[in-house]
């Protein structure tokens, strides 16, 4: 049998270590392995009634059709006045796109924008898919390494410096993952003060995680900070985190009339529109009771104390605590060089990941797969009590290494 060719885009893209880790889990537990899963980056909370019944009574009223492809009115609507309050700037229909996901809505903007012998600047630790979604275009990822001296950001300097001629985006992801830090709006200015001397590059400001935050007011935000740089900056956002509707699959992007055009285009000739259904639901999501978004926040930040606790009490590992989302990024250094009770020596901090899902059933994900060696990810949107039963493991295992 004869098969078929991969174009190049595809041979040279990886495949997204999370989701990979989590097909891991997955065939452990099918082989009866009872596995403390830290991998998942979703709430384990259940979508909102109010937001279920939404999609309920928009179905009963016939909602099932093909929508406009930047998505129906009473949601694009809802977005544009969540914009407004967290930005202070007006975004019409035409500067709104909506897409199945925050994710799709990131690729279809480099997809419309990013070709050979163009760079974009990503700042690392950074989520897996950034550096791929760029290489699947033909682009350059230019990674700019942001040490946990400098809490994990990218500094005006670092920007400055990684800035050429063929710059066209620098991605940024506040808060973070995998690393959970936020900018503050004077380290934004600082940003915003480069990017005033070089006009040709524009920012992505992914946004997923802004409602889960852990600070005493809301994240800042670069075009509260630099309305200046309206026409420059494409945000992106969704209801998968803040409402636990990963699965709906609804995301959002707002920015300039051209590159809003451009991904409706794109859209309109691969999935036609997002659900019907998930936009229903997404538009009583962002104006309907917030009830539910401050509740679980309260329990992201009692998991995170508990994690950080409980993590950072044992030797050799050395967590970063959060300032927003749900996730715990722990160093891990001290370990790599130990010796396993079978003789092995862990050389990298991907093999410390799979010492702790071997000798553990603890899984995790290697930093380097975010660009940060040395670290790994740990998620704490689960129950405390597999938060607590993890981190128990995980001590077990590393006091059986020898160092």
């Amino acid at each position: 049998m004869t098969s078929i060719t991969l174009a190049s885009r595809v041979t040279r893209m990886r495949e997204s270590p999370s989701v990979a880790a989590a097909q891991r889990v997955r065939e452990l537990k099918s082989q009866g392995r009872e596995i403390l899963d830290l991998t998942v980056g979703e709430p384990d909370f259940d979508t909102p009634a109010h937001i279920k019944a939404a999609a309920v009574t928009a179905m009963d009223a016939g909602l099932t059709k093909y929508t406009p492809v930047n998505g129906i009115p009473v949601l694009r609507e809802a977005i544009g006045k969540r914009i407004r309050e967290k930005t202070g700037l007006d975004y019409d229909s035409g500067r709104i796109t909506i897409g199945g996901g925050a994710k799709q809505v990131i690729f279809l903007a480099l997809m419309a924008t990013v070709e050979a012998d163009v760079e974009v600047i990503v700042p690392s630790p950074y989520w897996v898919s950034y550096p791929d979604m760029v290489s699947a275009h033909d682009g350059t990822p230019v990674v700019v390494d942001c040490p946990e001296s400098e809490h994990f950001l990218l500094t005006p300097a670092r920007l400055e410096a990684a800035i050429t001629p063929a710059t066209r985006w620098v991605i940024l992801n506040t808060p973070s993952n995998p690393t959970g830090a936020i900018y503050t709006a004077e380290q934004l200015d600082g940003l915003a003060d480069v990017l005033d001397r070089h006009p040709h590059v524009h920012v992505l400001s992914d946004e997923i995680y802004d409602e889960i935050t852990y600070l005493d007011g809301p994240v800042p935000n670069l075009l509260a900070v630099a309305p200046r740089l309206q026409d420059r900056v494409f945000l992106t956002n969704g209801v998968s985190k803040s409402y636990a509707m990963t699965g709906w699959r609804l995301g959002y992007g707002v920015g300039s009339p051209e590159l809003v055009g451009a991904i409706n285009k794109l859209q309109s000739q691969s999935s036609s529109c997002p659900s019907s259904i998930s936009q229903a639901a997404a538009a009583e999501a962002l104006t309907g009771d917030q009830s539910f978004v401050t509740e679980s926040v309260a329990s992201y930040r009692r998991r995170r104390d508990i994690t950080f606790e409980l993590l950072d009490a044992i030797e050799g590992l050395e967590p970063v605590l959060p300032q927003g989302a749900f996730y715990l990024f722990v160093g891990c250094s001290a370990l790599i060089g130990a010796r396993t009770p079978d003789g092995d020596v862990l050389g990298t901090d991907q093999a410390v990941v799979l010492y702790l899902l071997d000798h553990a059933s603890v899984a995790t994900i290697q930093g380097s797969a975010y660009g940060a060696d040395g670290y790994f990810r740990v998620s704490f949107a689960t129950s405390e009590h597999v938060l607590r039963s993890a981190a128990a493991a995980i001590s077990t295992a590393v006091s059986d290494l020898t160092r």
